[in-house]
C-alpha cells in the first residue's frame, strides 16, 4: 500500500507462505499472511503509523519496520 494501510490486509490467502505485505503507514485492524493473523491490539504500538513489512518466518507472523529512504542505518 503506497500510503496508510487501514482495515484488513490479507496476503497469501491460497496458502502462499512467501507472500508479504508492505505499507508506508501501518494502521490496520488485522493483518494476515497465509492464514496466520494478528489484530491491532496484539501489534507493537511502536509500529503504528510507520513503514512496515509483514511476512512469515518459520511459520511465525513477523511485523518489522522498514527504513525510510532518508533514514541512515
Amino acid at each position: 500500500a503506497y500510503g496508510r494501510l487501514r482495515g484488513r490486509a490479507l496476503a497469501g490467502i491460497g496458502g502462499d507462505e512467501g507472500a508479504r505485505i508492505f505499507c508506508r503507514s501501518l494502521e490496520a485492524e488485522l493483518v494476515s499472511v497465509a492464514g496466520r493473523f494478528r489484530v491491532s491490539e496484539d501489534m507493537d504500538a511502536k509500529l503504528a503509523g510507520r513503514p512496515t513489512q509483514i511476512f512469515l518466518d518459520g511459520g511465525f507472523l513477523m511485523i518489522e519496520p522498514l527504513a525510510a529512504a532518508n533514514e541512515k542505518s
